[in-house]
């Protein structure tokens, strides 16, 4: 229980850091990367990880609304909604859900190197090639689908409204 708030706690206050919470998770997907390298094994390990991170960033990408399943052209449309009215972009993974999902996924895939049952023999350039095309075919489909539906997953922030530009120097007098 005590172990529990303790990780809770620690969760809470790396919420609002997105930059050190994603530093962390590279330096920990580099770290599992660089024992994969050293090993020379475990590609099924890497591999199941690969593709996990691509559902990962597949459910980040996706609104939680998909307009897809909204579109109901055998039936009578209401005029009070038009098709190109504004709506924020609400994912379907959040950020912070998707950062904690990949961290708990690095660390599992971190400790199965250390069983070598994990370690199957398999010819690696298969399993890279075959995550290439599966990765490109995914993201051709998920760009095809913003494209369509008129929606895009990132925002720089928050807009600002600009000032009153400067009229001139100012005369002490």
């Amino acid at each position: 229980m005590v172990q529990n708030l303790k990780y809770q706690y620690y969760l809470d206050r790396l919420t609002p850091q997105t930059a050190v919470r994603w530093v962390i998770a590279v330096i920990a997907i580099l770290t599992f990367c660089a024992r994969i390298l050293y090993l020379q094994g475990f590609y099924i390990v890497a591999y199941a990880v690969g593709i996990y991170y691509l559902n990962l960033l597949l459910l980040f990408l996706t609104p939680s609304i998909d307009p897809a399943l909204e579109d109901d052209d055998d039936g009578p449309v209401l005029p009070s909604k038009t098709n190109d009215e504004f709506r924020p972009f609400m994912r379907r993974l959040p950020e912070f859900k998707c950062w904690h999902s990949a961290m708990k996924a690095t660390i599992i895939a971190i400790i199965c190197t250390f069983f070598e049952f994990f370690n199957v023999p398999v010819f690696w350039p298969i399993l890279v090639m075959y995550f290439i095309i599966l990765f490109f075919l995914t993201m051709k489909r998920q760009i095809m689908h913003m494209i369509k539906y008129k929606y895009i997953p990132f925002t720089v922030g928050k807009p600002r409204m600009a000032g009153k530009e400067d009229t001139g120097k100012v005369v002490v007098g």
